[in-house]
């Protein structure tokens, strides 16, 4: 599958783990390989997948990082889901993770996400994105540099654009 990570489109090997109407999260069997697995697989199965260095994590909209402060840095991946491209949970939900977390790995929205959100997106601390099926890569990687000036505070500028400039005293 295709995706854009750190700005470029990449293949990607990571495959997403999900359950379906009469899977039950306690006996879903977990494929060996790099899966990103739901929460909820991972919390009712966390005696035998914690040994397992290759499983990212996945996070819908409605999940908050307090569902995982002890876990956060043993993920190479976490992915938060978006079910509807206006749910703005999943911002907050990634800007939490990088800044109270301290959370360094891939961060990855998938699901519901278009090309036009890559930049607020990039801003809140994803770094990976794998888009709906009907956007273009390639237009979203342009939209990074849509904007050339970062007014708000956020995770990749400390503070906002009124700090950072120079007034002079009238």
């Amino acid at each position: 599958m295709k995706i854009i990570k750190d700005k470029q489109v990449v293949n990607d090997a990571w495959q997403v783990l999900r359950l379906h109407e009469g899977d039950a999260a306690d006996s879903i069997v977990v494929p060996q390989g790099e899966f990103i697995v739901p929460l909820p697989v991972w919390n009712c199965q966390f005696e035998a997948l914690r040994e397992r260095k290759e499983l990212g994590l996945w996070l819908g909209g409605f999940e908050r990082a307090e569902d995982i402060p002890d876990d956060v840095h043993r993920f190479p991946i976490i992915a938060v889901d978006f079910h509807k491209y206006t749910d703005g949970r999943g911002y907050t939900l990634a800007f939490r993770l990088r800044k109270q977390y301290g959370y360094r790995g891939e961060l990855r929205a998938m699901g519901d996400v278009l090309q036009d959100q890559l930049f607020a997106l990039n801003r809140v601390g994803f770094d990976s994105f794998a888009m709906r099926a009907d956007q273009d890569l390639q237009r979203g990687v342009s939209g990074f540099d849509t904007f050339s000036v970062k007014y708000q505070a956020s995770v990749d500028v400390d503070s906002p654009l009124s700090n950072r400039v120079a007034r002079g005293v009238a």
